[in-house]
C-alpha cells in the first residue's frame, strides 16, 4: 500500500485524472454487470418452453403470470407484450411484441460502450502525463543546477513512467469488462430477438387454429 501510494504520488496531477476514470469505469461496470447478469438475463430456452406449453394449452393468463415472475428479464417483458395481444389479430400481435423489443433493446446495450470509452481517455491521460513529464526532465537538463539535475530528471520519469504505468492498469480491466459484459448484451438481445419470433409465429398459429 506506502509502494503504491508513493507511486501515486510521483506520477503527479494526471493521477489524479486517470484515479476519476478508474472510478466512473468500475462503477458503470459493475452496475452494467449487475443489471444483465442479474436482472435482465434469464434462461431463455427453458423460459420459453414453459410458455409454450401453456399457450398450447391454451392457458393464456398462466403464462402471463409466469412472465409477471420474472418482470425484470427483457425475455420476459417482451413475451408478456405478445402474451396480453393473444386474442387479437396477428398484426396485434406483431406490433406488441416489436414495440415492447424495441423497448428492451437500448436498455439491453445502455452504457456499454461507456466502459471503452473511459478505458481510452484514461489510456490517453497516460500517455499525456508521459509527455509532460518528458517535458519537465529535459527542462530539468536544461535549466536546473548540475548538483540537483538528477533529481529532477527522475522526477520527470517518474511522471512520465507512472502516469503511462496506472493509465495502462485502469484501461486493461476496463476493457476486459467491456468485452465481457457486450457478449453478454448481445447474448440476451440474440435470445429476445429468437424467442420473439418464435412467440409470433406461435401465437399467429393460434390465432389461425382459433
Amino acid at each position: 500500500m506506502e509502494d503504491f501510494a508513493a507511486f501515486y504520488q510521483e506520477g503527479g496531477s494526471f493521477m489524479h485524472a486517470i484515479a476519476l476514470c478508474a472510478v466512473l469505469g468500475a462503477g458503470v461496470m459493475v452496475e452494467r454487470f449487475i443489471f444483465l447478469f442479474f436482472r435482465f438475463n434469464i434462461n431463455g430456452g427453458q423460459f420459453f418452453n414453459q410458455i409454450q406449453k401453456l399457450v398450447m394449452a391454451n392457458n393464456i393468463d398462466r403464462a402471463i403470470k409466469l412472465c409477471n415472475a420474472a418482470d425484470k428479464a427483457a425475455l420476459a417483458r417482451v413475451v408478456k407484450a405478445g402474451l396480453t395481444r393473444a386474442n387479437k389479430s396477428e398484426a396485434d400481435i406483431a406490433a406488441a411484441i416489436e414495440e415492447a423489443m424495441l423497448e428492451v433493446g437500448p436498455a439491453i446495450s445502455k452504457r456499454v460502450p461507456m466502459i471503452g470509452a473511459i478505458a481510452n481517455v484514461a489510456t490517453l491521460l497516460g500517455l499525456l502525463g508521459t509527455i509532460f513529464g518528458m517535458i519537465d526532465a529535459f527542462q530539468a537538463v536544461a535549466t536546473v543546477a548540475a548538483d540537483q539535475r538528477s533529481q529532477a530528471l527522475a522526477k520527470g520519469i517518474a511522471i512520465a513512467m507512472n502516469t503511462t504505468g496506472f493509465g495502462l492498469m485502469t484501461a486493461i480491466p476496463l476493457l476486459a469488462a467491456q468485452i465481457f459484459i457486450a457478449n453478454l448484451a448481445k447474448k440476451i438481445s440474440d435470445e429476445v430477438d429468437l424467442y420473439a419470433v418464435k412467440l409470433e409465429n406461435l401465437l399467429a398459429a393460434r390465432v389461425r387454429q382459433g
